[in-house]
């Protein structure tokens, strides 16, 4: 039976993406990319008129499936594409170092400078709107510069539709995506939340959630959802693992690519409130799923189940003065038979990962933006192996840090030059260290300084 809807959820989900290609390249009727189709500048939809961080209006347009119109003229017939190349310069405090034949556990690829790289970061190509009636998509395909592949990246398809219970609104709705969390609403996942942007060259914590991203193009999965009186929002569904010939296809395979082994299940609670401007909401997520590393079941698997709160409020009474908080509570819990069975580690008993992340954000007339973020991470204690798989030390994966970032974004407006056409976000973002990976002593030597440009088209 897993293997039936394991196979059955990775067609369902390879059929859709084909829908959208081929719907695409057989009509030239009105299918035109978010702003072009509503009508509406990207301000309406997006706090910073750039980027994922939505308004009330932006998440009602994804909650209804990207399908609502408005766009008129030639903006209302074009077909739903757009583009957007993004490219940075990093400075860490401390040199890194490259991967060569004499060190090839550098933590920069072959071709980088130790120290203040300009990096040529993505270029995508997005269906992004109406695919025919009540069925939409933001599909996503990358070219990832870091790393020097195309590669499949978020995609949503989605249908919904709306009635009535009375004199209560019901919209209802399923999602077809490949990245748990990235049909979310309210940008306090990792998928959609801040910081926004990154570099390959930046340093990075190790540890993070199965729901933060683990699975990210490596899975599909269908869940249904449903908001209430605009006030009470439920999700559930499952997701199955992709092929490694799917995965091959897409530009997604690697040595560190994970299976899922059986059905995982997903499900979102949330309630949301808007008093006059003064939005609220408070939520609840978490998954669980056995995972086998390295797509190989010779030990078995890892069972991780994440459960997660979370909160926002938005200030949007007056649009030239936009305040955000944002948190987010994941505790994993991890049982990992697979890695002990790999490594002749004989403890016993389950290890725990629990993230906390705050965030606060202040945007004026939808160009000028201040953000500052902490994020938290501590865990169980974890074995530190020999090459011949002795245990060595132990260690946690604890990580603290903050980032804060400034951002300008000249476009966007309905008054803007070129709008819709042409979008640009920059960016100066710091983050700072305390901790990292479990140490703390020279966990300053991972600050980073980022300046970043993001033009979208």
């Amino acid at each position: 039976m897993r293997a039936f809807l394991n196979e059955y959820a990775r067609h369902i989900f390879f059929a859709s993406i084909a829908s959208v290609i081929l719907l695409n390249s057989q009509s030239a009727e009105a299918m035109p990319s978010f702003s072009r189709q509503t009508g509406e500048a990207c301000s309406a939809c997006h706090t910073q008129s750039f980027g994922p961080n939505l308004t009330p209006v932006g998440r009602n347009f994804k909650l209804n499936g990207y399908t609502a119109g408005g766009g008129t003229g030639i903006n209302a017939k074009l077909p739903a594409l757009s583009g957007m190349v993004e490219g940075s310069f990093t400075n860490t405090q401390k040199d890194q170092t490259v991967q060569s034949p004499s060190q090839p556990d550098g933590t920069l690829r072959p071709g980088y400078n130790k120290n203040n790289n300009f990096t040529f970061d993505q270029a995508s190509l997005f269906y992004a709107g109406r695919i025919y009636g009540k069925v939409g998509a933001f599909s996503q395909l990358t070219y990832n510069g870091y790393q020097d592949k195309l590669e499949m990246d978020n995609t949503d398809i989605r249908f919904a539709d709306q009635l009535d219970f009375g004199d209560i609104p019901i919209t209802y709705g399923i999602t077809l995506n490949n990245n748990p969390t990235v049909q979310d609403l309210w940008n306090t996942m990792s998928v959609w939340g801040f910081p926004f942007t990154a570099s390959g060259v930046q340093p990075s914590v190790g540890a993070s959630a199965l729901i933060e991203g683990t699975l990210a193009s490596q899975a599909g999965g269908a869940t249904a959802y449903t908001m209430i009186n605009n006030l009470l929002y439920l999700e559930a569904g499952a997701y199955g693992s992709f092929s490694g010939n799917f995965q091959r296809g897409f530009g997604i395979a690697g040595p560190d690519r994970v299976s899922l082994d059986g059905p995982a299940p997903y499900w979102r609670a949330a309630l949301q409130h808007d008093w006059q401007g003064h939005f609220f909401s408070l939520g609840h997520y978490g998954m669980s799923a056995d995972v086998v590393p390295g797509r190989d079941k010779t030990f078995g698997a890892n069972r991780y189940t994440d459960v997660a709160v979370d909160a926002m409020y938005q200030y949007m009474a007056n649009p030239e003065h936009i305040f955000e908080v944002k948190t987010t509570y994941i505790y994993e819990d991890q049982n990992l038979t697979a890695n002990r069975g790999a490594t002749s580690d004989t403890s016993t008993g389950n290890t725990y990962l629990a993230t906390y992340k705050l965030n606060l954000a202040y945007t004026f007339d939808h160009t000028y933006g201040i953000t500052f973020a902490y994020n938290k991470i501590n865990g169980s204690h974890s074995p530190v192996f020999d090459e011949a798989n002795n245990i060595i030390a132990q260690t946690r994966p604890n990580s603290e840090l903050y980032t804060v970032e400034l951002v300008y974004v000249p476009f966007g407006k309905s008054t803007s030059y070129l709008n819709p056409w042409l979008n640009l976000r920059t960016s100066l973002q710091y983050i700072g260290y305390s901790q990292a990976n479990g140490i703390s002593t020279d966990a300053q030597a991972n600050n980073t300084f980022m300046v970043n440009g993001w033009v979208s088209f």
